[in-house]
């Protein structure tokens, strides 16, 4: 492994670099798990949790500001030195173009190799995505699902990974909104910063119990 360092801790080269896009509102334990899973069983360096601002496939954006969901991913991966925050999504013009961002990720690590973590409900879609052989071209699809294997791709590299992952943000909202604490799957520092800042219908600065 060469590893080049430039300004921070975030910018190493790396042979086997994953990218792991999403909304992360709120990033959670689950998504750390699925990473960690994917890391094991494909020898990667390292992952990029990636915030994106709007994808094209959804309608509505991600309910916190940009800021504050950076700053509970941070929180998240405090400790994990595979894992790191990566705003090329952020800092790209809208909407989040997937083969976009892999090409920026692409020129900051020449000659990396590059992969693209995903669940089912991505891979099956991919068709929908813009210019998706591209995307392909570029990098190997990690494919984390439940049951059996998803269909595969002709000429589309991919690499299937079977969990029965409970965590998901949108249960983890709900849990916030209903009073429930500590909420399961959420990380202790993320859980507070939330309470602090009053995310997702939350009072603004209120304890935990």
């Amino acid at each position: 492994l060469t590893r080049e360092r430039k300004d921070s801790d975030f910018w190493w080269m790396t042979v086997k670099l994953c990218i792991f896009g999403g909304s992360f509102d709120p990033v959670h334990e689950g998504h750390v798990r699925v990473a960690s899973r994917a890391r094991e069983c494909c020898g990667l360096d390292r992952v990029l949790f990636m915030p994106c601002s709007l994808s094209p496939l959804k309608e509505q954006a991600p309910s916190v500001s940009d800021a504050r969901r950076c700053r509970m991913i941070e929180l998240a991966l405090k400790g994990l030195d595979w894992a790191v925050l990566d705003r090329t999504d952020l800092n790209l013009p809208p909407p989040s173009w997937s083969w976009r961002v892999a090409e920026s990720v692409a020129a900051c690590h020449p000659g990396a190799e590059l992969f693209w973590l995903m669940g089912k409900d991505q891979w099956d879609s991919l068709e929908k995505w813009g210019r998706w052989r591209h995307l392909a071209d570029m990098a190997t699809f990690i494919v984390y699902h439940r049951g059996g294997a998803p269909a595969s791709r002709e000429g589309v590299r991919a690499v299937f990974i079977e969990g029965d992952e409970p965590a998901s943000s949108t249960g983890i909202r709900e849990a916030l909104r209903a009073g429930v604490c500590p909420v399961p799957h959420l990380n202790p520092e993320v859980e507070s910063f939330i309470r602090r800042e009053g995310l997702y219908g939350i009072p603004r600065g209120m304890a935990e119990k």
